[in-house]
Order: structure tokens, then C-alpha cells, then sequence
């Protein structure tokens, strides 16, 4: 049996152990901010729990080659089945976050997915990926910006376009309450106590800067204090993503476009219509409505629909834990998966090494597991299917 090739820090072998020492080195407000859900918090435990029901059944005397886990998707072959997800106030969490993702995804050949509320803008970002890293837009208000963040995106050559479509409001979250990173943010003592706490996470941001808006200042006044920061967010991102604002897209943007945050079939349908090359099944990883299904059962109830299988790519983000859960995700139907809090946990644990440490863990647990069952190819994770 061949070793597994994919080497990461022994003392940290799991998400877990990241998440653990993370959390000693975040302060707890931007810690909150990575971690919480909307309202009581259950929409964002199912998206985890619900991924223990899928069953893997392995076939020990069937004979496999080698084990290839690269995939084809818009063109490009990825490497691993999986990239990293927009976040936004990235940098906030761990100073210089979004460069760090960016670097390592490019060196690994997976998608990093900058958010338009990140913390570096979209041509740095284009930089340090080598022209690989994906974009995810905020709907803005005005189509003038939309429009002028279209054409940046083309000048840097973005392979693909996620538009988002699943914030028609703010998540009504209770750990950004409390702590002050709601809009408007605002920065309280006890925040300032709880940075004093983290000293190398303080030195970092020194070194790295106050985090801002990058991809935004553009289009900010200069000097803009925290409460008219959130007037401006507000003003610039409230409006809801509908059909018509999807036709506008997609009659300008000539590469893959993805929508994020679908769920339901009406949506898939309405997707398939306009033309989209891809959806992301989601929901906000937990942050925006707590009364949904997990993201996992969302995509099992589309994928089983073959008319959508033929006609768009499906893809997967939220609750994903473990190179396991990847091939749970890929045995129900998903084509591609996204995952965000893991990586923040890697690079808030061991800050520039963590984005090529939690890279690896998941390849190495992802190859041990096509190793147990026998599989040679991602696609064939549909016939490894326990169904109950």
C-alpha cells in the first residue's frame, strides 16, 4: 500500500485540534465573528451533525490502481475536490488572512475565493494567486458599481464569478451583537481588553495593518469613522438578488458564473434558466437563516434530480470537517466543495503555515479514505453509498 504523500503538522492532525488553538490565539470578538450563527445557532450545528448519517460502505477485495483526486471544473483541472470559501472582515480574524489563502491555494492548485467584503482587493489578491483566485460579489446597490467591479475582475482575468444571492438582509446574529461587529461596528473596552490578551495576533495586525475594506475603498470617502463605515455598507449592499440582476450579470460576464446560496428547486430551476454555468449549495454557513435545512440535505434533495446533474455543475459549501466529509459530500452528489471556518482555524493556529497545513490534512485524509474504500477517482464516490 502506497504512503500517503501529503504531509501537515502531526501535533494539530485534525480540525478540531486547529479550531482549539485558534481559539487561544483570536480575540474573542473576531473569534465570535468567524464562529457564530444566526439567531439560536441550530441551522449552523445541523450543517455539521447532518454529515453523520452519510454511510460509506468500502469493497476490500476489489482491486484499485492509483488514486487520482484531481477534478475537472470550468475548464481547469483542480487538483483536490475542494477550495477555500469567501469570508469577509478576513483579516480581522488573522492579520494578512486572504494573502496567506491566496498563496497557498495557487502553490496547491485549488480555488481561493476572495469575498467583495474581504480585507485585500481584488488586484492583490489576482497577484499573489497567479490569476487563479475566483471572486465572490455583494450585490451592490447601484449598478455603477456593480459594473466598475465587473471590469476590475476582467482586467485581472478572474477565471470565475460567484454571485451571491442568499443575504436579501443581515443575518440577525447574537455573538456580533454582543460584540460590537454588527452594523455599525463599533469598537467597545471590553474588544480592546481582549486584544491586549492576544499579543501576537496584536503585533501581526501592526505589522499588517488595521483591516479595511480593501476591494471597497474605491468607492469609500476618506476617513469614514466606524458608524459612517456601517451607514456606507448598508447604503451599498441593501437590495435583494433577483432574476432580472442575474440577467444583467450574465449578459456582461462572459466566464463561468456561480450562484451561492441556493436551496431549493425553484431556485435551481430559475438558475438552469438564466444560464449559469454552476451553483453553490449553501446557506451562509449558518449565519443567515435558522430555520433551514443543513446545506448537506439541501444538496442531497437537488442532486438527486438528474435533469440538473446534466445541465449544471452542483457544488457544496458548509459543514464540511474532515477529508471524510468530503467524500460523504461527493457520494450524495456534490461535484465540488468549498470550506471557509477550516481554513481561518489553520492560519488563526499557525498563522502563514496554516493555509498549507489544513490544505494537506484535508488531501491526506481524503486520499486515506479512497485508500479504505477502494476508489481510484472522485466520481466514483456515488457507488460507495451505504443507502438505507
Amino acid at each position: 500500500m502506497s504512503k500517503i504523500r501529503y504531509k501537515y503538522h502531526s501535533k494539530y492532525p485534525s480540525i478540531t485540534d486547529l479550531k482549539i488553538k485558534a481559539k487561544s490565539r483570536i480575540p474573542k470578538f473576531a473569534f465570535d465573528y468567524l464562529e457564530g450563527g444566526c439567531n439560536e445557532e441550530l441551522n449552523l450545528i445541523r450543517n455539521e451533525s447532518d454529515f453523520d448519517d452519510i454511510l460509506l460502505k468500502p469493497q476490500y477485495l476489489h482491486v484499485a490502481g492509483d488514486i487520482d483526486m484531481s477534478v475537472d471544473l470550468f475548464g481547469r483541472r483542480y487538483s483536490a475536490p475542494f477550495g477555500i470559501s469567501p469570508i469577509g472582515l478576513q483579516g480581522l480574524m488573522w492579520p494578512n488572512a486572504p494573502e496567506i489563502l491566496a498563496k497557498a491555494a495557487a502553490k496547491h492548485d485549488i480555488p481561493y475565493t476572495l469575498s467583495t467584503v474581504s480585507t485585500s482587493s481584488i488586484e492583490r489578491i489576482a497577484e499573489v494567486s497567479d490569476g487563479k483566485a475566483w471572486f465572490q460579489l455583494y450585490h451592490p446597490t447601484e449598478d455603477r458599481l456593480r459594473d466598475d467591479l465587473l471590469r476590475r475582475l476582467k482586467e485581472v482575468e478572474c477565471p470565475v464569478l460567484v454571485v451571491l444571492v442568499d443575504v436579501p438582509s443581515f443575518g440577525l446574529r447574537y455573538r456580533e451583537i454582543k460584540s460590537g461587529l454588527s452594523m455599525p461596528p463599533k469598537m467597545n473596552m471590553a474588544n480592546v481588553v481582549q486584544a491586549m490578551m492576544r499579543p501576537l495576533w496584536g503585533i501581526k495586525t501592526l505589522q499588517h495593518g488595521i483591516p479595511s475594506f480593501a476591494t471597497l475603498k474605491p468607492y469609500m470617502e476618506k476617513g469614514l469613522d466606524l458608524s459612517q463605515l456601517g451607514q456606507f455598507m448598508n447604503k451599498t449592499f441593501t437590495g435583494k438578488v433577483n432574476i432580472e440582476k442575474v440577467k444583467a450579470i450574465r449578459d456582461i460576464w462572459k466566464g463561468p458564473l456561480v450562484l451561492k446560496g441556493i436551496t431549493t428547486e425553484e431556485d435551481m430551476d430559475a438558475s438552469i434558466a438564466l444560464g449559469v454555468d454552476g451553483v453553490i449549495v449553501s446557506n451562509h454557513g449558518g449565519r443567515q437563516i435558522d430555520a433551514g435545512e443543513s446545506s448537506i440535505q439541501s444538496l442531497i434533495h437537488l442532486a438527486k434530480k438528474p435533469a440538473y446533474n446534466d445541465k449544471i455543475k452542483i457544488m457544496l459549501d458548509g459543514g464540511i470537517r474532515s477529508g471524510v466529509d468530503l467524500g460523504r459530500a461527493h457520494a450524495v452528489g456534490s461535484a465540488f466543495n468549498f470550506m471557509g471556518r477550516p481554513f481561518m482555524y489553520g492560519v488563526g493556529a499557525l498563522g502563514d503555515e496554516g493555509a498549507e497545513h489544513t490544505i494537506n490534512l484535508f488531501k491526506a485524509q481524503l486520499y486515506q479514505l479512497m485508500q479504505q474504500l477502494t476508489l481510484e477517482k472522485i466520481d466514483q464516490f456515488p457507488g460507495r453509498l451505504l443507502q438505507r
